[in-house]
C-alpha cells in the first residue's frame, strides 16, 4: 500500500518522475503478491479470466441471478 500511495501523492504533487518511480513499486509489489507474472498454481482449471460469464460454464448459473428485463433481449 505504500506504493500505492506513493502513486497517489506524486499524482497530486506533479511530479512525474517520482509518479513513474512509484509504478514500477507497485508493479513489484504485485509481482511479489503473486498478482501479477506467470501462475503460481496449476490445478489444472482452464483460465477463464479473459472470458464473459455468458461464454464460460457459468453462463446458466448468472442468468438465473440476473433474468433479462422486458426491455432487453436475452443474451445469444
Amino acid at each position: 500500500m505504500a506504493a500505492r500511495r506513493a502513486v497517489g501523492t506524486a499524482r497530486r504533487a506533479g511530479d512525474q518522475a517520482a509518479q513513474d518511480e512509484a509504478h514500477i513499486a507497485v508493479d513489484r509489489a504485485k509481482h511479489a503478491l503473486g498478482e501479477r507474472g506467470p501462475v503460481w498454481w496449476s490445478d489444472g482449471a482452464p483460465d477463464l479470466n479473459r472470458h464473459t460469464v455468458r461464454n464460460s460454464p457459468y453462463a446458466a448459473w448468472y442468468a438465473a441471478l440476473h433474468p433479462p428485463s422486458k426491455d432487453e433481449e436475452p443474451p445469444a
